[in-house]
């Protein structure tokens, strides 16, 4: 007999929140089956077994939050063989939720019929007329069941065609709430109708994370003005010389690589406080936060330092896609020592971001702006941007923060040593 845990599948995540069993008490399992899909702190994941047998028992019902290393099912023995496990070891991540993945199924035990609510919750990952089943996300798969939607009916704009959350939100505006959770109404107040939403796992996340950020780390926040009349020129070139199908990178592009050769040189800036101790880390991995539906998601930018301006514009884009179509996986935002976030695109001028746990500072970035500027006594028309480092006073003090942030600027207003 084989006890599956709930796995830890990030360094971040304490917790998990059980929502498909993608197979059923009874039904045999083979090692590399997806076994159960699970809502972490990040992303939503399926799991593949690590072992083969039958599954036995169900511990955890669809809805529950465990911590890591709780009990959620057994593996019993599969034709007259006992399961055979590795170390202890339950089970694992499969990444990216399949498009092939076997219709959800009930909750309770194998060897009760299917109710009709259980058959109705089934229905929107029926087959299609053609044979071939609708390829969707688990998410979406469950948001379009809360919302009484039919896959069959609706259009991917995922990889492949894939039903991701997005088209499921879009097929019905009228829905409120987040994730499949519908606003409650409370009673009349003088604010009007009260509607309360229970908040996802990222989203409480991400607040108890903010909430610990700014209650342990003392921020201090240092604000400069960049010249980036150089980056806007240089910009055009690339885009004047790029070809068909060529990323052109960004301006946020050229300041992740502006902070990652800058992170480099001052290495307190690239790593953290923790339990009394500096940590710092050897790779530059550089966080860039992303706007999803739901909350702040940042995926990482990994070696940094060591990658060229085209190739972080590559990884950019295809992180945050991830991000927006729900495919992102754990890892993918895991392992960041730096965080940019940029305001810029909404119109933003300044403002102070929120460390991140873990890490020394943050750059805020703002939009460019031409204004008129003071250049040997004469004013001329100038393109500027405010950046406000945000530092975590234990680990990274005033001096250190400013001459990090003065590196940041002389790079973006000679750019041509970002391509070096």
């Amino acid at each position: 007999m084989s006890e599956v845990v709930m796995p830890r599948l990030s360094d971040s995540m304490e917790e998990g929140t059980i929502l498909t069993w993608l197979k059923q008490v009874g039904d045999e399992v083979a090692v590399g089956d997806e076994l159960v899909e699970i809502e972490t702190d990040k992303a939503n994941m399926a799991y593949e077994s690590d072992v083969a047998g039958t599954l036995t028992e169900i511990l955890a019902q669809e809805g529950e939050t465990l911590p890591i290393g709780s009990p959620i099912a057994t593996i019993g023995e599969s034709n007259g063989r006992p399961a055979d496990s590795d170390e202890g070891q339950s089970a694992r991540p499969a990444g990216p939720v399949s498009d092939t993945a076997p219709p959800q199924k009930g909750g309770g035990p194998a060897s009760s019929p299917p109710t009709g609510k259980e058959q109705e919750a089934e229905a929107p990952t029926a087959p299609a007329e053609n044979g071939e089943r609708v390829k969707a996300s688990p998410l979406a798969k469950r948001l379009a069941r809360d919302k009484g939607l039919d896959l069959h009916d609706l259009h991917g704009s995922g990889p492949g065609g894939r039903i991701v959350k997005h088209d499921v939100e879009e097929a019905a505006p009228a829905a409120a709430g987040l994730a499949g959770r519908a606003p409650v109404p409370s009673s009349e107040t003088a604010k009007g109708e009260v509607q309360t939403q229970d908040p996802n796992k990222l989203q409480q996340t991400i607040a108890r994370r903010m909430a610990e950020s700014k209650a342990t780390a003392p921020h201090f926040y240092l604000t400069i003005e960049i010249d980036m009349g150089k980056a806007v020129e240089a910009r055009a070139a690339i885009k004047g010389t790029a070809k068909e199908g060529d990323v052109v990178p960004s301006f946020n592009d050229m300041v992740v690589k502006a902070c990652a050769i800058a992170l480099r040189e001052f290495p307190k800036a690239n790593g953290g406080y923790r339990d009394g101790r500096f940590e710092l880390y050897s790779r530059v991995n550089v966080g860039v936060a992303v706007a999803a539906s739901e909350a702040l998601v940042v995926p990482t930018i990994f070696d940094a330092d060591q990658k060229g301006l085209r190739q972080i514009a590559a990884d950019t884009r295809a992180a945050a896609a991830k991000v927006r179509d729900g495919s992102v996986t754990p890892p993918e935002l895991s392992g960041g020592t730096f965080t940019v976030s940029n305001l810029g695109m909404f119109g933003i001028d300044e403002f102070d971001a929120v460390i991140n746990m873990g890490q020394a500072a943050i750059l805020a970035v703002g939009a460019i702006r031409e204004v008129p500027a003071v250049r040997e006594g004469e004013i001329v028309p100038a393109r500027l941007m405010k950046a406000t480092l945000s530092c975590d006073h234990r680990i990274l003090y005033g001096a250190e923060g400013a001459e990090f942030l003065a590196r940041v600027k002389q790079l973006l207003e000679e750019p041509v040593s970002l391509a070096l």
